[in-house]
C-alpha cells in the first residue's frame, strides 16, 4: 500500500468519524476534505473541485425547486388533507394510508420536505384518534426513506449509482427501474410496521409544550370590532363609482365603508383582487366591503350599488387573494400623531388599514380625525406581495402575525394544476429518455419559476445548499480512492473474502457495509464512496454491475436505526418523544428484513 493510498484511507476514516461525531457541519467537513486532497497533492485543484460541476449536483438542485413548487402551490398539502379525511379513527388504516401517501410523495420530491409537510397532519390525526404521536411519526420517517427507493429521483443515492453506470459507459438506470424492488420493500415495511414495529414504539406525549396557535381571521375581526361587518355589493351600470379608483370613490371618508376586494367576472371565470388605492372600479364589479349595516345602506342609496348575498366559500376565496396582517406602530412611524390621510400610509405601502386597537380595545377610525399613537396595533390588508415587503421594511410598523388560517394557505394555490402538469411532463420525458435527466429536471425547475409556482425570491432559499456542497465535496474522495489504488484494494479485499462464496455474498457484504455507514454519515456521501467500489467489484467477479449497484442504492436508503442517520429521523425525534434506542429497536430488524428482500428480489429483476 503506497503512502498516498494510506493517506486517503486515513482521511476517509477521519471524515467518517467527523460525520458521526456531529460536531462540525457536514458541508464544512466536505470542504475540508477537498482542501486536504488539494494540499496533499493527491488531486489537482481541477480534480478536487470537479464535483461542483457534476451533473448530479445540478440535477438535485433542480429537484429542490420542483419539490418547492409542489409545496407552494398546495399540491402536497392537499394530499395531506385528503389523508386526514380518509384515515378516520382506525390507527391501522391511518398507518397504512400514511405510509403509502408519504412514500408516493417522497418518490417525486425531497423526503425531508414530505416529512416536514406531514408532521402537523400527523399530530392532528393523533389528537383526533387519541393515538400517541410517537406511534405515527417514526412510521412517517421510515415511509419517506422507503419512498426514495421507488424512482430514479426519489433520493440522491439512486442518481449517484445511475451516474456511476454512465461514467463507466454503460446504460444508466431508467426512471422506474427501482420501482419493482422499491414496491416490494414498501409492502414488507408496511406489514412490519403494522404487525411488529408499532408495538415497539413509545406511547408518550411529544416533547415540549404544544405549539401556540395564532388567532384566526374571525378571532382577529372580533378583537378589532369588525366581526360580522363584511358585505358584498355589486356596482350597477350607471353607478357613480364606475370608472373611479378606490381612493377617488372616497367611500371611507363619506360613508365609513372600507373596500377590501374587487371581484371581476371574466369571459371564463371570476377573479378576486385586493382593493388598492389605485384599483379601478368597473360596472359589473362586486366589492367586498367592511362596514356596519347602516353605513352600507347609505352607500347603496347614494352610489347605485346593489347588496348581494355572500357566497358560501367567500372567506377562503378572500383569504387566497387578499393578505391580512396585524401590526404594531414603531416609535418612528409616520402614522404617529397623524391621521391616515396625513401619513400617506396607503400611498407609501399600497396597503389599507381595516381596523385599529388601542390598549387592546377597538379604536374607531375616522380617516380625517383619528390620530394614532405609539403602541396602537392595526389590522392591515392588501396584496400578499405588498405585505411581505412591509415585513421587510420596519420603518412604520412591526408585523405581529398573520391569521392562522391565512398562514396555512399556499402562496401560489391557483397554480396547482400548472405544477401538476409540469411534474407529469418532467416524469414523462425522463421515463421515455427523450432528453438527459438533468435537462428534464432543470427545464421543470425553470417552468416552475416562470409560471409562478415558485416565487423568484424563494429559489435560493429553497435549495438545500448544505446537501449540494456535501455531495460536491465528497465526489472527489471517490476520485482520490481510484487514483491512488484505494478502490482496487477494497475491491480485492471484498472479492478475496466474499468472491469464493459467489455474487450473492458480495451483494450481502456491500449491503451491510452501505447500510451501517448510512446510520452515521450521509447516505449520499456513503453512496459516493461505495458506488465505484461496487462497480469495480462486479467487474472483478465478471458479473453484471446492475444488481450490485441496485443493492448499494437500496441499502443507502435503510437509514432507519439512528436519529442522525437522516434529516427525516431528526425531524421526528422531538415531536415523537423518541430516544436513541427507539430507532435501534425498530430500525435494526427492518434493515435485516430489507437485506433479505433485496438479496432475493434484485437478482430476479436484474440478473447477475
Amino acid at each position: 500500500m503506497s503512502g498516498e493510498t494510506m493517506f486517503v484511507f486515513g482521511l476517509l476514516a477521519i471524515t467518517v468519524a467527523a460525520f458521526a461525531s456531529d460536531r462540525l457541519r457536514l458541508d464544512l467537513i466536505a470542504i475540508l476534505v477537498v482542501l486536504a486532497l488539494i494540499l496533499s497533492e493527491v488531486l489537482t485543484p481541477r480534480e478536487a473541485l470537479a464535483g461542483f460541476g457534476d451533473t448530479v449536483v445540478l440535477l438535485i438542485a433542480g429537484l429542490f425547486i420542483v419539490g418547492e413548487g409542489l409545496a407552494q402551490t398546495g399540491v402536497a398539502a392537499a394530499i395531506g388533507n385528503w389523508l386526514t379525511r380518509a384515515a378516520g379513527t382506525s390507527e391501522t388504516r391511518m398507518l397504512v394510508l400514511l405510509m403509502l401517501v408519504v412514500a408516493g410523495l417522497s418518490a417525486f420530491m425531497s423526503s425531508t420536505g414530505a416529512v416536514a409537510i406531514f408532521i402537523p397532519v400527523v399530530l392532528g390525526l393523533a389528537v383526533r384518534t387519541g393515538s400517541a404521536p410517537g406511534r405515527l411519526l417514526m412510521p412517517l420517517s421510515i415511509a419517506s426513506l422507503v419512498g426514495g427507493m421507488l424512482t430514479l429521483i426519489g433520493t440522491p443515492p439512486n442518481l449517484i449509482v445511475s451516474e456511476q453506470l454512465e461514467r463507466s459507459d454503460l446504460q444508466p438506470f431508467g426512471f422506474f427501474d427501482f420501482a419493482p424492488i422499491g414496491l416490494l420493500v414498501l409492502a414488507v415495511t408496511i406489514l412490519y410496521v403494522v404487525m411488529v414495529g408499532r408495538r415497539l414504539l413509545p406511547g408518550g406525549a411529544p416533547n415540549g409544550a404544544a405549539p401556540v396557535r395564532g388567532q384566526t381571521t374571525r378571532e382577529l375581526a372580533q378583537a378589532y370590532g369588525v366581526a360580522g361587518q363584511l358585505h358584498l355589493v355589486q356596482v350597477e351600470r350607471g353607478s357613480s363609482l364606475a370608472g373611479k379608483t378606490i381612493i377617488e370613490t372616497r367611500m371611507r371618508s363619506r360613508y365609513g365603508v372600507t373596500a377590501m376586494g374587487i371581484e371581476r367576472h371574466g369571459r371564463f371565470a371570476s377573479a378576486i383582487m385586493p382593493a388598492l388605492v389605485d384599483s379601478a372600479v368597473m360596472a359589473g364589479d362586486r366589492l367586498y366591503v367592511v362596514a356596519t349595516d347602516d353605513c352600507v345602506a347609505k352607500l347603496v342609496e347614494a352610489e347605485g350599488v346593489v347588496p348581494v348575498d355572500l357566497p358560501p366559500d367567500f372567506d377562503r376565496n378572500l383569504a387566497e387573494r387578499i393578505g391580512l396582517v396585524e401590526v404594531l406602530l414603531t416609535p418612528g412611524s409616520h402614522l404617529i400623531d397623524r391621521t391616515l390621510a396625513e401619513s400617506e400610509f396607503r400611498e407609501r405601502h399600497r396597503l389599507s388599514v381595516l381596523a385599529a386597537q388601542r390598549k387592546r380595545a377597538p379604536l374607531p377610525i375616522v380617516p380625517a380625525k383619528t390620530r394614532f399613537r405609539f403602541g396602537d396595533s392595526l389590522l392591515i390588508f392588501g396584496s400578499r406581495d405588498d405585505i411581505e415587503r412591509l415585513q421587510e421594511d420596519r420603518s412604520d410598523v412591526v408585523v405581529l402575525g398573520t391569521p392562522a388560517d391565512q398562514a396555512e394557505l399556499p402562496p401560489a394555490g391557483s397554480r396547482a394544476p400548472v405544477a401538476v402538469m409540469i411534474v407529469l411532463a418532467m416524469l414523462t420525458v425522463m421515463t421515455l429518455n427523450l432528453v438527459a435527466g438533468v435537462t428534464a429536471v432543470l427545464a421543470a425547475a425553470v417552468a416552475m419559476l416562470v409560471t409562478g409556482c415558485v416565487r423568484a425570491r424563494d429559489v435560493y432559499r429553497t435549495i438545500n445548499w448544505q446537501s449540494l456542497v456535501l455531495i460536491a465535496g465528497m465526489l472527489p474522495m471517490a476520485t482520490a480512492m481510484e487514483k491512488t489504488g484505494g478502490i482496487a484494494l477494497v475491491v480485492d479485499g471484498l472479492v478475496t473474502a466474499l468472491g469464493p462464496m459467489g455474487p450473492i455474498a458480495l451483494m450481502a457484504g456491500l449491503f451491510v457495509l452501505t447500510s451501517v455507514f448510512s446510520q452515521f454519515i450521509s447516505n449520499t456521501a456513503t453512496t459516493v464512496l461505495l458506488a465505484p467500489v461496487a462497480i469495480a467489484a462486479a467487474g472483478e467477479l465478471g458479473v453484471s454491475p446492475y444488481p450490485i449497484l441496485m443493492t448499494v442504492a437500496i441499502a443507502a436508503s435503510t437509514a432507519f436505526s439512528t436519529p442522525v442517520a437522516s434529516p427525516v429521523n431528526t425531524l421526528v425525534l422531538g415531536p415523537g418523544n423518541y430516544r436513541f434506542m427507539d430507532f435501534v429497536k425498530v430500525g435494526v430488524p427492518l434493515q435485516l428484513l430489507v437485506l433479505i428482500v433485496t438479496l432475493l428480489s434484485v437478482p430476479l429483476v436484474f440478473p447477475l
